[in-house]
């Protein structure tokens, strides 16, 4: 009787210590769902400057802001997709949408914060009526990109091309001037404009080459472009406490104005 009662004292005391790891373990969890400082991934400009706005709101809300700098399309949503950081913001809606389809993720988007027209910037020429047979032509070599440059060459009437959101140079229907369009990495096309007749160039690139969208651009998209700037995240972290406060910071009334009287017309809100 000794011994069994040994037994069962010892498997009570065992099942105890079980049971407190798995409540340590619960509330441990439950407290790793909030976090003091929010690691986020940014363009320079304007993405960086934008998110300085909101430290100070973020601050009063009871979190940090850390700004990670990316200057590629690629590295932010690989190093959201690892974890390395919390959220990012330099995408625009279509541009999440074809990573994740063609990378297998999940990441989705909890705000919507501004719009940036893409412009068609020349060295060499100050109207698209200047433009010669056999003209040289850059734009982003990424999918969602490449298209709105192309849509864009197309509203101005130099070519035609196909309806769709995701169209490639093979969709053009007419190129009566030939004109040789050519793909390059995004962040180089104000590196290159020199050494082309033009180029179709994100408003974040141009700004950090000191060209002005609205004061330099030959031609530019319309204010009521779809392609709104978002903070992206990992879809399981979209309703996480820090994420929630982080959206609602940068959709607050403080950051609205400062995109107005700061970009003049080059960047709008989108909220």
């Amino acid at each position: 009787m000794k011994r069994v009662l040994t037994v069962i004292l010892s498997l009570i005391f065992v099942l105890a210590l079980v049971g407190c790891g798995t409540q340590k373990s619960e509330g441990s969890t439950s407290k790793s769902e909030d976090k003091t400082t929010i690691k986020i991934g940014a363009s320079p400009q304007p993405h960086k400057e934008i998110l300085e706005k909101v430290k100070p709101i973020l601050k009063k809300a009871g979190y940090d802001l850390e700004i990670v700098e990316f200057t590629d399309y690629v590295t932010p949503n690989k190093a959201l997709q690892s974890g390395e950081i919390d959220a990012n913001f330099f995408q625009h809606i279509p541009y999440l949408e074809e990573f994740n389809k063609k990378n297998n993720t999940d990441l989705v988007y909890v705000a919507k914060v501004h719009i940036e027209p893409m412009g068609f910037y020349s060295s060499k020429i100050k109207s698209l009526s200047e433009l010669k047979d056999g003209a040289q032509i850059a734009i982003p070599n990424d999918a969602t990109n490449g298209a709105r440059a192309l849509k864009l060459l197309a509203k101005e009437g130099l070519i035609k091309v196909k309806d769709g959101d995701t169209i490639s140079k093979l969709d053009i229907t007419e190129n009566k001037k030939n004109l040789n369009i050519q793909e390059v990495d995004a962040p180089q096309l104000p590196r290159i404009l020199a050494d082309v007749d033009g180029a179709v160039i994100n408003t974040n690139y141009a700004l950090e080459a000191n060209l002005n969208p609205t004061k330099d651009a030959i031609a530019i998209e319309s204010k009521d472009s779809p392609y709104a700037n978002i903070i992206a995240v990992k879809k399981e972290d979209k309703d996480k406490p820090y994420i929630k406060a982080l959206a609602k910071a940068v959709n607050d009334e403080q950051i609205r104005k400062f995109i107005n009287e700061n970009y003049k017309g080059s960047i709008v809100p989108a909220f």
